[in-house]
């Protein structure tokens, strides 16, 4: 590599609101603060909500209270 032209990378720490901390080097000169990291985001952690919803008539019934005895 030639020398004088490649920026100077520190070691930095990524804190996560989870409380879980990275380190990697970088160019920026100071730590950074992450609302999700790998530990607590739901794609990857498998906790994923899942919204098992009805078909379309099932929602429409319930939205606007038609039961099924009712005469159109």
């Amino acid at each position: 590599m030639k020398k004088k032209i490649h920026p100077k990378s520190y070691k930095i720490v990524a804190h996560c609101s989870c409380g879980n901390k990275i380190s990697f080097y970088s160019i920026i000169d100071s730590d950074i603060y992450l609302d999700v990291c790998n530990k607590c985001h739901s794609f990857y952690t498998g906790k994923q909500r899942t919204l098992i919803s009805g078909s379309r008539s099932e929602r429409f019934k319930n939205k606007f209270d038609v039961s099924e005895n009712v005469l159109l």
